[in-house]
């Protein structure tokens, strides 16, 4: 008995270790697969798309800030040509807005005369059948045969009169109403002619500048154009954000007295002296405006005695 059972528990042996490897073979296999997926996830990110153009390395950082204060130079020149022009614009915009208005307004009143109008002409229209009415009425009193019918038609007679009065008191109040709204038109009209030659005016005037800087503005425009093709895209956005968010539209800034010539900040003489190298596009730390030195500007420098 002792040797059977010692036989049932040796070959038992083998079929529990059989389970438990083939128990860690399963383990096993996911974590292959994991460790795949992980390597796919990690090739994933390693081919971006050029959202920007190329940066061409042969343009050295020298002559991109040279770009760039050229292109500031031009838009400078257009915003001072857009400067001239003022508020002409915004007023010329404004008097059209409010002609439109005010034409509005006339519209609307005259409406509610054609209403009051047509008001007037139906009551009187009800007046006419009142009065047919009551003729009608009478010469039946004359063939009534006893005093009900008599008194019936009696009473239809004083309520044709009523509504005759009705219609009356109606109609003076619709000529009444027509006689305000049309003074409001008036006035309305005046305001509204006085506003259209002013208009007249001001777009004349804002034409003859228009003229006159029209040339110039497009030549500037094309200059602008090709500034830009030499950047990348990526500074050109930059450089457009900047010009956005500036009062004065000034992007591109010097180094004068040791200061940014956008906010008047104080620049340190490391910083300074690395915007001399031109080895890299150096920006303001308080305003964010890209700097450049004066002799890359073309501006004399001017020394303290």
């Amino acid at each position: 008995m002792i040797k059977a059972k010692v036989k049932a528990k040796e070959s038992a042996k083998p079929v529990a270790n059989s389970k438990i490897e083939k128990a860690k073979k399963t383990e096993s296999k996911p974590a292959k697969k994991e460790t795949a997926k992980a390597k796919i996830e990690y090739a994933e990110p390693a081919k971006p798309k050029a959202k920007h153009k190329e940066i061409n390395p042969d343009v050295t950082i020298e002559e991109r800030l040279k770009a760039l204060f050229n292109l500031q130079q031009i838009d400078t020149a257009i915003d001072k040509i857009r400067i001239v022009r003022g508020e002409l614009p915004l007023e010329v915009q404004d008097l059209e807005d409010e002609i439109i208005g005010l034409e509005t307004r006339v519209k609307n009143y005259t409406d509610e005369v054609n209403v009051f109008e047509d008001t007037i002409v139906q009551k009187k229209q009800q007046m006419k059948d009142s009065l047919s009415l009551i003729k009608k009425y009478e010469e039946q009193q004359n063939k009534v045969r006893n005093n009900r019918e008599f008194d019936s038609l009696t009473k239809e007679i004083e309520f044709q009169n009523l509504e005759i009065q009705l219609s009356e008191k109606r109609i003076k109040e619709a000529k009444a109403n027509i006689a305000a709204k049309n003074e409001f038109v008036e006035k309305v009209q005046a305001e509204l002619d006085e506003r259209k030659s002013d208009l007249k005016h001001k777009k004349a005037e804002l034409d003859d500048i228009i003229k006159e800087t029209e040339k110039e503005e497009k030549s500037l425009m094309k200059q602008s154009g090709k500034a830009e093709e030499i950047m990348d895209e990526r500074l050109l956005t930059a450089y457009k954000r900047l010009r956005t968010n500036a009062r004065n539209g000034l992007a591109v800034v010097t180094v004068s007295r040791d200061a940014c010539g956008g906010c008047f900040n104080n620049i340190p003489p490391q910083r300074q002296m690395d915007i001399r190298m031109r080895k890299k596009i150096i920006v303001c730390e308080y305003c964010g405006r890209i700097l450049v030195d004066q002799e890359l500007a073309g501006v004399e420098e001017l020394v303290e005695a």
